[in-house]
């Protein structure tokens, strides 16, 4: 069994590079990927799919990363989402969180750190739900 079965992931990133070495990645440990290149259809598409994680950058055309955050873990029961941004700034940092980001990785992030960070939210959000 891989590490990731079972689980609905969507990629959010505008460098299509990226976004396919991160979809990759996903897949090689048995999750299910979604992606999408925009805000806009980064929103559309967690409310369609409801998927377990979003793996989120931060700057993206026609919505930015915070609005696309703000917007899908206000949903009845929202995702985990990693941002992950070439943005070192606290203050983005900062706010990230605020909002209740799960996990702020700056890029370049190896696609290992990424997998580990998803894995362990996840195993953390199913460990919490068998406790309930």
């Amino acid at each position: 069994m891989q590490r990731l079965d079972g689980h609905t992931i969507l990629i959010v990133d505008d460098d299509l590079d990226i976004l396919e070495s991160m979809e990759l990645a996903m897949r090689s440990q048995g999750a299910l990927t979604l992606t999408a290149a925009d805000g806009t259809d980064a929103v559309s598409s967690c409310l369609s799919n409801e998927p377990d994680i979003v793996i989120l950058d931060m700057m993206l055309p026609k919505r930015s990363g915070f609005l696309v955050l703000e917007e899908i873990l206000a949903m009845d029961e929202p995702p985990i989402v990693v941002m992950v941004t070439a943005n070192e700034g606290k203050r983005h940092m900062a706010y990230a969180k605020s909002l209740g980001v799960s996990a702020y990785l700056i890029k370049p992030v190896g696609l290992d750190r990424l997998i580990d960070t998803v894995f362990c939210l996840l195993h953390e959000r199913n460990g919490n739900e068998n406790n309930e």
